[in-house]
């Protein structure tokens, strides 16, 4: 779960709301679960936001296919950052979200003061460095420069991975929360910090990108053929997942939501869609 719109305000948020979202299904009051854990009108619409690729593919493939069967009526609304999908879901306006991974969530939490909480880690998206002038890490050479992702664990997500393939050299034990300022040995190179929904659209401009696979579905690139370097899948923290304002976790609605997002038919969806782009995440619980 790349790349991260700076914070609005809250004021915003509305007006954001009405303008700049696409809603896949028909409009209804998203606010359907009461904050806290109140019970849940099971008559009426789960929303959820996500982000369009490979998130609203997914849920939108669960509306279609598999939510008539549990009785679940299912409503996608698509943003195009990873701030206005949590406050929305703070503040009632959608019934959850997905689109994010833990490290990202929690650092969200803290600096908002929201309660934002994970349900069940659906899928991985690889991390990948990209460019449309260098064929191959060898070429990069002194001088270049690398756009990265410029929220706090994106950013340290993207320095861990060009670190993992000898680009940069970054201070002993520094973790996922990686900064420019951690690294040790730049080995000649410029960084361009972008907001993450941008950095695609910076290829142009710069030698290479490290790319949220998410951005780079929505680019037109495929993670598994186009990333110079990719992410390993095994290991890695970056699960996406259902969240939900916390006290709302056990709305039957969101309880089917989860059960189908973890079921065979989407696993299969996933593999055969993304060809290795996108990986299922299934297992556990996300972790709270």
């Amino acid at each position: 779960m790349r790349k991260n719109i700076k914070l609005t305000a809250l004021a915003a948020t509305a007006t954001a709301l009405a303008l700049g979202l696409t809603a896949c299904g028909s409009s209804s009051d998203p606010s359907s679960a009461k904050a806290g854990g109140g019970k849940a009108d099971e008559s009426k619409p789960l929303v959820i936001a996500a982000s369009p690729s490979p998130h609203a593919d997914v849920l939108n493939f669960v509306k279609d296919k598999l939510a008539a069967k549990e009785g679940l009526k299912l409503e996608v609304k698509e943003f195009t950052d990873y701030v206005l999908p949590n406050t929305a879901t703070e503040q009632g306006q959608v019934d959850g979200n997905y689109f994010q991974h833990k490290p990202y969530l929690d650092d969200f939490n803290k600096k908002n003061g929201t309660h934002v909480v994970p349900v069940v880690n659906v899928h991985l998206e690889p991390l990948g460095l990209y460019s449309k002038k260098i064929k191959a890490i060898g070429d990069i050479k002194a001088g270049q420069t690398i756009a990265v992702p410029n929220d706090t664990t994106n950013e340290g997500r993207a320095l861990q991975l060009l670190a993992a393939n000898n680009l940069i050299t970054l201070k002993e034990g520094v973790g996922t929360g990686a900064k420019l300022s951690d690294i040790t040995d730049k080995k000649g190179l410029e960084f361009k910090e972008l907001e993450a929904a941008t950095v695609p659209r910076a290829l142009n401009d710069v030698d290479a990108a490290v790319i949220n696979g998410n951005y780079a579905l929505e680019a037109k690139l495929s993670p598994a053929e186009d990333a110079l370097i990719l992410e390993k899948a095994e290991g890695n923290p970056y699960a996406n997942f259902l969240a939900v304002k916390d006290g709302n976790q056990n709305d039957p609605r969101i309880q089917k939501l989860a059960k189908l997002l973890n079921s065979d038919e989407v696993k299969k969806f996933i593999e055969e869609k993304y060809q290795g782009s996108v990986v299922p995440a299934f297992g556990a619980p996300a972790a709270s």
